[in-house]
Parts: C-alpha cells; structure tokens; sequence
C-alpha cells in the first residue's frame, strides 16, 4: 500500500480533478484545446519553411542577390534564424509554462506571433535595410513560435485522458510536421503572385488563434511555482545558439576552401558544446534548475528524446536534399526553367504530407490500444528503409516511383511521430510538462537546423571527389577558357547546390561574374540551357546522395532502436489511479 502512495504523482492527479471538472463545465473543451493547439502548431511549422520556397522572390523584391559574397550572411539568418531562435527558446518557455500557467504562456504566444506577422506584412526599406528588417522580426516570430510550441503538447497532455492521448497528440504532432512540407506548396503559390504575401498569409490566422485561445483554453495543468534559473538559461541559450549557428555558417564557403575550416566555425561548434557542457554541470548544483536532467534516466524519455532528434534531423535533411534534387536536375531535364522549379517541387513533393498526414492519426489511436514500442519502432524502419531506395533509384527517375518511395517516407514517419511523442509526454511527472514538452520542441527544431549544416556538408563531402574533374571537362568541351573552367571546378560545391536550391541557373551564377559567357567560341546558350548543368552533375551528385541517404538511414535505425527499448505497452487506468489517491487520501 505504501508503496503504490508513494508511486502516485500528486500532480497526475489534481491535473486529472481538474481536467474532469472542466469537462464537466465545457464537454468539448478537450476538442477546443486540440483544435486550437492544432492551428497554432500548423501555423508555426508551416511559417518555419514557408520562406524555404519562397527566397528567389523575396530577395528579387528587395532587390538584393542572396548569392553575392556579401549578402550570404542575410541568406542564411533568413532561411534559419526562425527555426534557430524557437530551438534555444522553447524550454525556456516551457520552464515559464510550468511556473506561470502553460495556457498564459501559450496564449501571449500567439500574440507575438500575430504582431511580428503584421510588422513582416510591411517592409518600410530595400536592399540590406530590407533583408534586416526581415531577419528581425523573423527573430521575434520564432519567439512567439517558441512559446507556441513549448506548451502546446502540454496543454494536450492535460486535457486529454491517457488512453485517448496518443490520438490527440498524434494529429497535433501530425500537424505540426505536415506544416512543414505545406509551407513549401503554400510558399512557392504566393510567391509566384506576390512575395509580401508569405508574410500576409499568417496574419489572419494568428490574430483568430490569439482571440480563440484567450476565450477558450483553460490552464488545468499543474504548476511548480519558484524562480526561474537564470545561470542555466544563459548557458543554455547560448551554447546552443553557438552550436546551431557554428554549424550553419559550416556550409558557407570560406575563401576557396570548406566552411568548416574557418576559425569562427570551429571555435563557435566547440564553444558551443563547451557551454552546453557547463549547463549540465550548473543543473546538477542549483536548487531550483530550468529542468530536471534526472528525467533523461527514464527509459521512455531519454530514448523516446533520442529517437525523436534522428528522426528530426532525418526529415529536415531529406526536405534539403529532394528539393535540391528536384530544381538542380529532374525538373529542369523534364522541361522547367530553372525559375519556376521552387513552385513545382514543394507540388512533386506533395506525397510525402500526404503519406504523413494519413498514418499519424491512425498510428496514435493504435499506439493508444497497444502501445507505442512497435508503431515507432516500424515507421523508423520503414523510413531507413525508403532512404536506401532514394539511393537506389536513378537521379533522373521515373516520377511514379520516385512518389512512392516518398509517399512510404511519409507514411513511415507518421507511424512513428504519433507514438513517440505521447511515450515521452506520458513519462514525465505532471509538474514538468511544460519543460518536457519545450525539450521535444527543441530537438524538432534543432534537428531541422542541424539538417541544414550536416545534410549539406555530407553532400560537399560526395561531391568533393567526383564534381571538380566533371566540372571543368564539362566547361571546357563547351568552349570556357581552361583557367577560368579550373577555377568554377576548384570553388566548393555548395555555391552550386545553393543556386539550384534558390532556383537560379547554377551556370549562370558560376561564370557570370567572370564575363566568360561573352566570349567568342563560348557555347552560351547550351551552358545556361535546362539541360547542361543537371547532367554535368547528375554523376557526381548521385555519389553525394549515397552518402547522405545512407548516413541518413544508420540515423533512422538508431532511432528503431531507441524507440524498441523506450515503449511500453498500453497506458495505465487513470480511474484507477483516482481510486488508488482516494485510497489514500490524495
């Protein structure tokens, strides 16, 4: 008996008191808080890559060449600063729901988010004032993604029912990865019509979250009131900042040489685990910590967490990589001029969200039945299992098959998302679902970041080899003096990878500025036609893809193992644990 008292979480049990009173009071509030934890999630996610797609606009608007050396930087915090700021904020935030109230913290939320999208829906500069303008206020939205989803898993592990958990959950978890692939379509739509309205696109939404949140939610969570652990924070933020930043500036070219041999690189990666490093030590000495590290002993959580990060360094990477592959090779030889390949890969890509959008539900509804463990554990399985087949494939592949690989990808992720987020969310005491819920944001976002810099550094790493000899045999048999061929085929790969990413004509951009395509005997029209530069690459990109798609799959696989020995079986009778608090007098 004492020892089933001393296994009840107080927390659980005021948490479900509360959860069955307002149930009682409002019979859909359960609904109420998926639907609108749901908006809030889709429109964060989709506002992270919605700007993926839509760069070459953008920058054409404000007048400004992302590739240019000086304007590289302005590239860079405008693709990752959002996602960058919500991966260093979200447990910050999730530690302020804990002692605050998750629904006060969620809500203010939504109203930075709404405030920050009406300021991006008016660019009062051009050029470099533009692109900061933009950057900042990109900054500010990440925060008030941050708080969106710090809380917002949360907020449903709350007013959900255990045994109902995983569905709920899965649809918001669904909802939030779909966003991602979403924003690429939505994107690459309104940017074709007017490139101010990738930011006009939230306003509408975030200011009806914003009301329907502060009229709706209800905060019947436990809170942990106390002080916040400013020494921990710091190091926190900044160390991850460090880390995240260090990696993405990685894959800028340094001179003529690899990013990651540039000193601010190096010393910004290893400041940033030395940091991080330094929180783990502070959270073990202070009294009131920003979160328990002790939760990573549990099982469910620590796998669960690991599990998570494969998977979301995984998805990130192949977003990358297919959009690469689409615009730089199969849509240009399949007759899209390289201007419109944006808008026509975030289309071709369209199977992979709907492979996801069909398996979570379904998956989280099962994983409520019958446990977790062989739900995710198969999506990863099924996930590594489509990267080996991307590799596999042709690069100029037939489309059919190329979609059902990708449509297997989604499904496989789905399977795998719905249930490992209710693992980790069931595992945690009541008191710290905020802080749990910001560490799950932090790996989704921090894994996307990431994605970027080791996606795109494995595939420099492929073509390093292969790519030179074929660029400068290639240039040359079109006519391009011999010095000025060695010197296109001596620059890193990534200036190419990032011009067919942006939907500019590699070519173009390599031998533009050298005045090469004006020479007499120069073959122009065939270097910067659709078919030249995906050939030229075809070869040495495929050797690229095996080795990110095969790193990708060794990832895949650890996270099946992860979430093998982090499931359990079907979740325990909340009813019985009342009885059991009633019993003793909780």
């Amino acid at each position: 008996m004492a020892s089933a008292v001393a296994d009840l979480d107080r927390g659980d049990v005021g948490t479900i008191r509360r959860r069955l009173r307002v149930d009682r009071e409002h019979p859909r509030y359960k609904w109420v808080a998926l639907s609108n934890t749901t908006l809030g999630m889709l429109m964060v996610t989709i506002n992270s890559s919605i700007v993926i797609i839509s760069l070459p606009a953008i920058f054409r608007g404000i007048h400004l060449n992302p590739l240019a050396a000086g304007n590289v930087g302005y590239l860079l915090w405008l693709l990752m600063g959002f996602l960058l700021v919500s991966a260093v904020l979200v447990v910050l935030f999730g530690r302020l729901g804990d002692m605050y109230g998750r629904v006060r913290i969620y809500n203010l939320g939504f109203v930075v988010f709404a405030g920050s999208a009406v300021a991006l829906s008016f660019v009062p500069f051009d050029r470099g004032g533009a692109a900061l303008w933009l950057i900042g206020w990109r900054l500010v939205q990440g925060i008030g993604g941050a708080m969106l989803m710090a809380n917002a898993a949360a907020i449903l592990t709350d007013a959900f029912p255990i045994e109902r958990r995983g569905f709920a959950l899965g649809i918001n978890q669904v909802a939030a990865v779909a966003g991602t692939f979403l924003g690429l379509v939505i994107g690459g739509l309104l940017s074709e019509w007017q490139w101010k309205a990738v930011f006009w696109v939230s306003v509408p939404f975030a200011v009806l979250g914003a009301v329907w949140s502060y009229r709706s939610l209800h905060d019947v969570g436990t809170r942990t009131p106390g002080r916040l652990d400013w020494p921990g924070t710091l190091t926190f933020a900044l160390g991850l900042t460090a880390l995240l930043t260090g990696i993405t500036y990685g894959i800028q070219p340094y001179g003529d040489a690899n990013g990651w041999t540039n000193p601010w690189v190096i010393g910004a990666v290893a400041g940033g685990f030395a940091l991080l490093a330094l929180f783990c030590w502070i959270e073990t000495r202070v009294a009131a910590p920003m979160f328990e590290l002790s939760l990573f002993r549990r099982r469910a959580f620590g796998l669960g967490n690991l599990a998570g990060l494969m998977a979301s360094i995984g998805r990130g990477g192949l977003q990358f990589m297919l959009i690469v592959w689409l615009q730089g090779i199969w849509l240009p030889l399949h007759g899209y001029d390289f201007e419109v390949t944006p808008l026509w890969a975030g289309i071709y890509l369209l199977p992979l969200t709907i492979g996801f959008l069909a398996a979570g539900p379904v998956s989280g509804w099962l994983s409520d039945r019958y446990g977790a463990r062989s739900f995710a554990t198969a999506g990863m399985l099924l996930v590594a299992a489509t990267f080996v087949l991307l590799v596999v494939i042709p690069v100029d592949f037939d489309y059919w098959v190329f979609a059902g690989i990708v449509l297997l990808n989604g499904l496989g992720s789905g399977m795998f998302t719905s249930p490992n987020t209710a693992e980790v969310m069931n595992s945690v005491p009541a008191a710290q679902r905020g802080v749990a819920s910001g560490i799950r944001a932090t790996l989704l976002n921090g894994g996307m970041a990431l994605s970027m810099g080791i996606f795109f550094s494995l595939m420099v790493i492929g073509l390093s080899g292969p790519l030179p000899e074929a660029m400068d045999s290639g240039l040359r048999a079109q006519g391009v003096p011999a010095a000025v061929a060695e010197q296109a085929a001596g620059l890193p790969p990534v200036g190419s990878l990032f011009a067919a990413f942006l939907g500019y004509n590699p070519i173009e951009e390599l031998l533009g500025p050298s005045g090469a395509l004006t020479q007499p005997g120069v073959h122009t029209e065939t270097l910067t036609g659709q078919e030249f530069f995906p050939h030229l690459i075809s070869g040495p990109f495929h050797a690229g893809l095996v080795v990110v798609f095969l790193g990708a799959a060794i990832m895949m696989l650890i996270g099946a193992v992860a979430s093998w020995f982090a499931g359990s079986g079907p979740a325990h009778d909340e009813s019985a644990e009342l009885r059991a608090a009633d019993r003793a007098g909780i």
